[in-house]
């Protein structure tokens, strides 16, 4: 199995709590950063997901905090996606410190949602590989 797909993010100190820790809403924000630059990456663009009436849901998240992030850290922040049968999918993401400490793991369910009818796509590995230049990032 490949290694999965990671962005590099560097901690900023306005990201930080009055402990000096990464502040616990900034993970999603990194999630959330490396699972639209896995989508670019694939050749999938916002404007395209919408153009083919569907749109990303997180359906729930779980942050597991395994190791604290301080100012100036630099860390990979991973993300794979998982398929099953249904609606939704999960996407296993983690943050990865440089000298390779994980700090946590980010666990979310996600779906695509029909835009008109307001209800999540039947098939969402379906609609991510016509979308897709690059099926593989997405595991498919």
């Amino acid at each position: 199995m490949s290694e999965p797909f990671s962005v590099p993010v560097t901690v900023r100190g306005y990201e930080t709590d009055v402990q000096g820790h990464l502040n616990q809403s900034v993970y999603l924000n990194y999630a959330e950063h490396a699972r639209w630059s896995l989508l670019r990456a694939a050749g999938v663009t916002q404007s395209a997901l919408i153009g083919s009436g569907v749109g990303p849901v997180a359906l729930e998240t779980t942050i597991r905090y395994k190791r604290e992030l301080l100012a100036g850290d630099e860390v990979e922040v991973t993300c794979a996606f998982h398929w099953g049968e249904g609606k939704t999918f999960r996407i296993e993401q983690t943050v990865r410190k440089a000298d390779g400490t994980v700090a946590a793991e980010i666990t979310a369910v996600g779906g695509l949602m029909d835009l008109k009818a307001r209800k999540l796509v039947a098939d969402p590995q379906g609609h991510f590989r016509k979308l897709a230049a690059d099926p593989g990032l997405f595991g498919l």
